[in-house]
């Protein structure tokens, strides 16, 4: 089960305590607050279970879209995937901003950029994966919280492109201790590149916010190129 069902399970039992208590003091029947516990866990349960917890991200995410300031961070969680793909040679075949645009793509989450993995998958196959092509990767796929941490200085999402990173890594053999360190790596690398690529960061995240095609993205970013002694 999601953590985000589980902490929906953990409010609707204190809810429920909450209400038991206080309900004789307002006249409420014992059994308001037992079916209202009952219905929210069973949509839960059927969520989880059916929908792999994308109904409770979609409700979640309606309601945030509500904060500019959330759908800020999205949009800059999201360019720093594709520009850091851009940068290292991955084609991007398709974005997402919220949980809706994601659900309707197949993907779960709040949003998502997708990238042409077959490289990455035929290596896969083959348990072949090349250090260069892992380095790409894994540098992409922490690009995300390197956005983020360089806008907000905190990271609020990023826990799926860490477990898919963390799951590649420990199929291919990685220790623990040498996952930390190459996700700490390819953290750095992305910030490295968002930094030295600003303007081309900043048009794309403009260019993503209009729902801009992936290839107008491309052409912001084509007309916006770094200052001259900017990239490294």
């Amino acid at each position: 089960m999601s953590r985000v069902s589980l902490n929906l399970i953990a409010v609707t039992v204190f809810v429920f305590t909450l209400t038991s208590l206080l309900g004789p003091l307002v006249n409420l029947s014992p059994a308001v607050p037992a079916i209202a516990t009952f219905s929210i866990l069973s949509l839960a349960t059927l969520d989880t279970l059916g929908w792999q917890g994308r109904g409770i991200t979609l409700l979640l995410d309606w309601l945030a879209s509500f904060s500019k300031e959330h759908r800020d961070r999205i949009a800059h969680h999201e360019a720093g995937h594709f520009l850091v793909a851009h940068q290292l040679g991955i084609p991007v075949t398709g974005y997402a901003l919220n949980a809706w645009e994601a659900f309707r793509q197949g993907y779960p989450g709040s949003g998502s950029v997708q990238f042409d993995t077959q490289e990455l998958e035929q290596e896969l196959r083959q348990t072949a994966l090349s250090a260069q092509l892992l380095n790409r990767y894994c540098t992409i796929w922490m690009a995300g919280i390197a956005a983020e941490t360089l806008i907000y200085r905190e990271v609020e999402g990023g826990s799926g492109d860490r477990q898919k990173l963390r799951g590649i890594l420990t199929q291919l053999g990685f220790p623990a201790a040498e996952c930390l360190q190459k996700e700490r790596w390819a953290i750095l690398q992305a910030k490295t590149l968002i930094q030295n690529h600003e303007r081309e960061y900043k048009a794309l995240v403009s260019a993503m916010k209009q729902k801009a095609t992936v290839e107008e993205c491309r052409q912001a970013m084509a007309t916006n190129p770094p200052e001259i002694g900017a990239e490294t």
